[in-house]
């Protein structure tokens, strides 16, 4: 009986003691907490819990990085973020700049605090002399700095207009869609063609900066001006000797954009669109239904893949397994590489291509089309 009442006694202690622990660590992590708060603000509303308990600890922690400049001497420089940027990868631009000593804590920093999610795409000018949390308030201001517009190999008319509409420019997506899709005479007239009834092909692949007070038409006329520079008339010599205008190998090299994955097979690529063109064959490629397709709102993307065998059926001018020839118009906007592929192709025998099965991007050529079923993936 004595023994039970030790045993009891033992355990009784054994939760005080436990229970102490607790308080003890609930109220040295209000403490924490409330110095966190005092220091950096209310977290953000949409944290999670697990983020609410774990990102007060990491900023008590080394908060002294986050209020301390890297190089108190460091030079002024300019940072650029671009739209759609990642906060992950602007952090970690922010490190590899010299401008900050901790990618990932200033990421948490921004995500705990929510400023995460009103960085500005723009030109910052930026200086490992600021300490970090001053380098995230600069980065939401960039009202005062230039505006940048991205425009990727292999976007579309809509994917370029969503940057620019994004990029803090007075410029909806809807305008620019309209105005691209029927371009003004002043706008064509940049170009080194006589009539077209689009811009798709023609938006220049590349990164432009813009004062905040420019419009559409001065947006429009830099990336015409870019296309018209950049595809001189050696390049366009080079689309004469394969008996092509230069909107039929603006819209080639668009289908060749769209299927390359490696770079350096995009001459290939083209010499198989050459070959089946010579011998009268359909093209027969994807992207150009995936084009036609339009915008599919269970993915959210504007390139359906897998394609079924119903929409290789699609009643459509681009639909290239029906229609014989190159499609009306380019599918997307072509890099550099694809344009000068179409204009310098490889010579080879193929009139088919097909995804290698290593996942590498690179494609398995073939001749004949029992040596392209023969590619086939298991």
């Amino acid at each position: 009986m004595a023994r039970n009442k030790k045993r009891s006694k033992f355990f009784v202690l054994i939760i005080i003691f436990l229970a102490i622990i607790v308080v003890g660590i609930g109220v040295g992590y209000a403490i924490l907490r409330a110095s966190v708060i005092t220091q950096f603000g209310e977290p953000a509303p949409y944290l999670t819990l697990t983020q609410r308990i774990l990102y007060p600890f990491e900023l008590f922690i080394y908060r002294q990085q986050l209020i301390s400049p890297l190089d108190i001497g460091g030079i002024e420089q300019s940072f650029e973020i671009s739209q759609g940027e990642s906060i992950g990868m602007v952090c970690l631009r922010l490190e590899q700049a010299g401008l900050i000593k901790n990618a990932e804590l200033m990421r948490t920093y921004l995500v705990y605090s929510g400023k995460d999610r009103l960085l500005q795409a723009g030109s910052f000018n930026l200086s490992p002399s600021m300490p970090p949390v001053q380098i995230g308030e600069e980065l939401l201001d960039a009202s005062l700095k230039q505006a940048i517009i991205n425009i990727l190999p292999g976007w579309r008319i809509e994917e370029v207009a969503l940057n620019v509409a994004g990029s803090g420019l007075a410029i909806s997506a809807e305008e620019f869609i309209a105005t691209a899709y029927a371009p003004t005479p002043s706008h064509v007239a940049i170009l080194p063609v006589s009539e077209i009834t689009t811009l798709e092909g023609f938006l220049f692949p590349g990164t432009y900066e813009f004062p905040r007070e420019a419009d559409l038409d001065d947006v429009l006329r830099t990336i015409l001006s870019a296309f018209t520079e950049n595809v001189d008339q050696k390049l366009r010599d080079g689309f004469d000797q394969q008996g092509l205008s230069l909107e039929e190998s603006v819209t080639l090299a668009s289908i060749v954009e769209k299927e390359a994955v490696v770079t350096e097979e995009k001459p290939m690529i083209a010499s198989v669109f050459y070959n089946r063109l010579a011998q009268g064959m359909r093209l027969e490629t994807d992207p150009t239904v995936q084009y036609a397709l339009g915008f599919q709102d269970g993915t959210q993307s504007w390139w359906k893949s897998p394609l079924s065998k119903a929409d290789l059926s699609i009643n459509s001018p681009y639909n290239t397994y029906v229609v014989s020839g190159i499609p009306p118009t380019s599918i997307c906007n072509p890099g550099m590489d694809s344009l000068q592929a179409v204009a310098y192709p490889a010579q080879t025998p193929y009139y088919y291509f097909r995804s290698a099965c290593d996942e590498s991007g690179r494609h398995n050529f073939a001749i004949t089309f029992e040596e392209h079923l023969n590619n086939a993936c298991e």
